[in-house]
């Protein structure tokens, strides 16, 4: 839910007594002293509401009700009175203010028309999510392949991350896509029409992150491989990532970022800033029942881009690329899918495969289906496959199945 909250009013005390109600109420409240000062903050799709008071010096609430109109109709001003502007506040509520409350006000009756106008500012800020995601169709469906069961929750993480606004730490081996699956997080979210600035951690400096930071203009900010910023512009990206009204960052990492804290690399701080909204890409090794999915697709990609006739795609062909490892992920896989659009694939050339693979291959199959028909339950999957229960959590291990991995979570 959003939490900002825009207090203008001129007098300090005011300002300062309304700002505490609303930080010791979980909101994360903006102050201003005038109208100037105020009208920096609103923005279209503004993540909170206004609180502003009628008379201020200089252009008053209702040139700031005018102005946050003009910006966005449907943000909720709600305007505050003393004792003798009450006929003026019922005009502000005619031409579009959203509430008024008579100064002094209790601090529940404050929250109680916080709360309302907060309501409707979220239901607005999500329908317009929706609107964007129904015109764009969903990025997570179309850009994130794959009908494994852990390419189904990276799927639902991108869509759920992309809602809350956080920042987002996306995690994977090398050749997974993590710069993908970055901008599927980027297109779902509210900010979609926003930029999308990608950049190497490696490259940057205090100084560069603060240029993206106001060059995004609350779109969001990818960095690929954040172990490699230097300890000063990790220092740097903490306090960017805590300031109100910034883009959101979207952080990619190859290395165990956990290790790298314990080993004084990384700042733990940040490590522990971004853990909490972490979206892992498994290996194709972890998912192989993607990689027909996947390897169809891209040779449906290259054969398109260079207009030449999809080939067949054998069983024998699939078998082989089951075999093998992908230690270089979705892009060592999308390269052999190009190569064999082309005609210049070896992957006809292997050897046939031996009985003990083609074997373990089907044994593979078998003990995922088992446990996608399971819901995720390893005894009902091994007594499904009359197995004793050691037998099969051997074969899992063997495998690097993971049973937790084909669990409902709902």
């Amino acid at each position: 839910m959003i939490r900002k909250v825009l207090v203008v009013d001129d007098d300090p005390p005011v300002r300062e007594a309304l700002g505490q109600t609303l930080d010791l109420a979980g909101l994360h409240p903006i102050t201003a002293g005038s109208y100037i000062e105020a009208k920096d903050h609103i923005t279209p799709d503004f993540q909170g509401i206004v609180i502003s008071d009628l008379r201020m010096p200089g252009k008053d609430g209702f040139a700031l009700l005018e102005f946050a109109q003009g910006v966005d109709p449907e943000l909720p001003v709600i305007l505050l009175t003393g004792e003798g502007d009450i006929p003026k506040a019922v005009k502000g509520m005619s031409s579009g203010a959203f509430d008024f409350l008579e100064k002094p006000c209790a601090p529940k009756d404050l929250l109680a028309v916080v709360e309302k106008a907060m309501k409707t500012r979220s239901l607005v800020l999500e329908n317009r999510r929706l609107k964007l995601q129904l015109e764009a169709g969903d990025a997570a469906a179309r850009l994130l392949r794959g009908r494994s069961a852990q390419s189904q929750a990276m799927r639902q993480q991108a869509r759920l991350f992309a809602r809350s606004q956080s920042d987002v730490l996306i995690t994977g081996e090398p050749g997974t896509g993590t710069s993908k699956l970055a901008e599927v997080v980027h297109l779902l979210s509210a900010s979609s029409h926003k930029p999308f600035l990608k950049f190497s951690a490696a490259a940057q400096t205090p100084e560069t992150l603060a240029d993206a930071f106001e060059r995004a203009e609350g779109g969001s900010v990818f960095l690929d491989e954040i172990a490699a910023l230097s300890p000063a512009a990790q220092f740097a990206l903490l306090d960017l990532i805590e300031r109100p009204g910034g883009p959101r960052f979207l952080l990619g990492s190859y290395r165990d970022l956990a290790t790298e804290v314990a080993e004084g690399r990384f700042h733990p701080d940040l490590y522990y800033r971004l853990e909490a909204a972490e979206i892992r890409i498994p290996p194709l090794r972890e998912r192989p029942e993607d990689i027909p999915v996947l390897f169809r697709h891209y040779v449906s990609i290259a054969c398109e881009q260079a207009a030449l006739p999809v080939p067949e795609i054998s069983p024998e062909i699939i078998a082989r690329l089951l075999a093998q490892d992908w230690p270089g992920n979705a892009r060592a896989l999308m390269n052999a899918a190009m190569r064999f659009a082309m005609g210049l694939s070896d992957v006809e050339e292997h050897e046939e495969l031996g009985l003990a693979d083609q074997l373990a291959r089907v044994e593979h199959s078998l003990l995922i289906e088992a446990l996608k028909r399971a819901g995720g339950n390893a005894t009902e999957a091994a007594r499904a496959l009359k197995l004793p229960r050691k037998t099969f959590y051997d074969k899992l291990a063997k495998h690097g199945v993971r049973a937790e991995d084909y669990r409902d979570h709902g």
